[in-house]
């Protein structure tokens, strides 16, 4: 049975395999397309899954939607009705968009793969949320909670998975949404929605959340952490611009200007900023107003999850618990789940978002629908394209590109983590790419976590960002407990993925400052079954060192897209000041 599953039209559009009740296949458009956040119809993606499944489009026996045009539809054009005149600029915009193109998935599913309308199917949004996780899962039984901006109508969600069912019992409906109220935070803040998310997340431990009761009031919030918005605030019913209005700027003051510097006391101002400038001071408690809000909006963000999870293990008396929609990216409020209710494990599908659904709904019609027998478990995210050493080697000599070969691996990692120890910036190119957001040492940029130094170096040879943002520690998953203040962190199935902040041991901290991000870390647990390469490189740093630890960034410059094909990354080498490319068997150098 070939199940394809499609996810497409809002952003990140993806494409999914399922073969007989396995995973084999899963990327997002963007990586092929080189368009960040490609909302488009994932072809490129289509065709990769195909390839790798070794099958053609007569193949397939079913391709599947993640959500349901029409219900989707209903909720814009009532929302667009209940604020006339306001809503008039929605309206019309609607009736561009969905009369011309998004109704009419079925007819476009056709066209674009080649299948007829009888293999055509549809999933709600939310059920292929949940079903990206649980179906991955190592759970039998466990709790289910979505957590998004909108699907159809709903905006959250929980219920039970038990062998092949999902049941979901309560819902939260638009406009009453999490991650419409942390978007309109993210605007705010200055930066792009559904885009600038995690920067706020990044932000807050740099601020006091002083303004939390004023968050407080744009809501009524209920024990179980669902809540009412008091849409007095918002215009994201009825504006296409912006998600607040001038009640939000009168409680929280004048928004930040976008595309401006952020820096505090505390961050410091990098040298890739240029010449401080002479109202440093001034500035710095500019921005500082401005962290504050981000941790305010953050802290409000964490005490809903939390409510939400004790709510459901109360209802349900499950201590694992499965965790999806693009608020499960949310990895300060995953790691708090664990560390402050009665949860014990949590499973999140490395793509968490929209990019997931695809892989939902292909499991949810494999499952629930066609009755097939759930096979195997998630334990890694590297489910994308990858090149041998051929394509490789073709790549190299048809660009005239100087390169080494080293067939030998031990050697490979030697030269590796010589550069590494050496200060140098690596970017690290193997296997098949990750399914996801996450780099997790498939398509990775990599240094050394043991000096301070090295955020301010790659940020200023490679990624030119805003010095808030955190690197990622790569470390055994053996060694996860001796850094993390985290019992039984080598056990989280989460922790593999990149999804769970949690705080850096304080004898530790100094050892890895570089990745100790005021004093939590987001860390990928490593494991040699899923990642062998990247599993001997770190143990071979560790010993080299007695720091079983390596710094880890996407390989992508900023604005871009993660790399997918060694042109993609050997481009990206040579735009930035990287120092090394370890690319399959293949070294160059610059």
């Amino acid at each position: 049975m070939n199940i394809l599953g499609i996810s497409a039209f809002y952003h990140d559009s993806s494409a999914a395999l399922v073969q007989d009740g396995v995973l084999v296949a899963a990327g997002e458009e963007e990586r092929f397309s080189r368009k960040k956040h490609d909302h488009d119809f994932p072809s490129l993606a289509v065709d990769f899954c195909l390839r790798r499944g070794g099958i053609s489009v007569g193949d397939i026996d079913y391709v599947v939607f993640y959500e349901k045009p029409f219900t989707k539809f209903e909720r814009i054009m009532q929302t667009s009705m209940a604020t006339y005149p306001r809503g008039v600029a929605v309206f019309r915009a609607a009736m561009q968009t969905w009369l011309m193109d998004k109704l009419w998935i079925k007819a476009i599913i056709k066209e674009k793969i080649g299948v007829p309308a009888s293999k055509i199917m549809f999933s709600d949004h939310h059920l292929a949320h949940a079903a990206s996780s649980f179906y991955c899962s190592p759970f039998e039984k466990a709790a289910l909670l979505t957590v998004d901006g909108v699907g159809e109508w709903t905006t959250s969600s929980r219920g039970i998975g038990e062998g092949k069912n999902i049941h979901l019992s309560h819902e939260m409906r638009f406009p009453h949404s999490l991650g419409l109220l942390y978007s309109a935070f993210t605007a705010f803040l200055g930066f792009e929605v559904n885009e600038g998310e995690y920067k706020v997340m990044g932000m807050a431990p740099y601020g006091v959340p002083k303004y939390l009761d004023k968050v407080w009031k744009l809501m009524d919030l209920a024990e179980d952490g669902s809540f009412r918005l008091k849409m007095e605030y918002f215009k994201y019913t009825y504006s296409l611009k912006n998600t607040y209005n001038s009640n939000f700027v009168r409680l929280f003051g004048a928004p930040r200007t976008p595309e401006t510097f952020f820096f505090t006391k505390n961050t410091g101002f990098p040298s890739y900023f240029g010449e401080k400038p002479s109202n440093y001071d001034a500035l710095c408690a500019e921005n500082q107003h401005y962290a504050d809000i981000a941790a305010s909006i953050q802290a409000a963000a964490e005490e809903i999850m939390l409510r939400m999870a004790r709510s459901i293990h109360k209802e349900t008396g499950l201590t694992d618990l499965c965790l999806a929609g693009g608020v499960a990216l949310n990895c300060v409020a995953n790691g708090r789940i664990l560390r402050e209710t009665p949860i014990k494990r949590i499973f999140i599908n490395p793509g968490a978002g929209d990019g997931g659904g695809a892989v939902g709904a292909a499991f949810h019609l494999a499952h629930q629908v066609l009755g097939e027998s759930r096979k195997g478990v998630l334990t890694h995210a590297y489910l994308g394209e990858e090149y041998n050493d051929g394509q490789i080697l073709e790549f190299l000599q048809s660009n005239n590109i100087a390169h080494e070969h080293v067939t030998d691996e031990a050697k490979l990692i030697e030269r590796t983590v010589e550069a590494l120890t050496s200060k140098k910036v690596v970017g690290w190119h193997q296997g098949r790419f990750e399914f996801g957001p996450r780099a997790l040492g498939s398509r990775s940029i990599i240094a050394d976590p043991r000096s301070a130094e090295m955020k301010d170096i790659v940020n200023t040879k490679i990624k030119f960002r805003e010095p808030y943002r955190p690197f990622a520690p790569s470390l055994l998953e053996e060694a996860a407990e001796e850094y993390f203040d985290m019992p039984g962190l080598s056990k989280q199935p989460a922790a593999r993925f990149m999804l769970l902040v949690m705080p850096v041991k304080k004898e530790k901290q100094e050892i890895i400052p570089a990745v100790s991000h005021m004093g939590t870390g987001r860390l990928q647990s490593v494991i040699e079954e899923t990642n062998p390469r990247y599993y001997r490189l770190i143990k071979a740093f560790g010993k080299a060192t007695g720091v079983p630890v390596v710094m880890n960034t996407s390989f992508n410059l900023r604005g871009e897209p993660i790399v997918n094909t060694p042109a993609n990354a050997y481009r990206t080498f040579k735009a930035s000041e990287m120092d090394l490319l370890v690319v399959g068997n293949y070294l160059v150098r610059k």
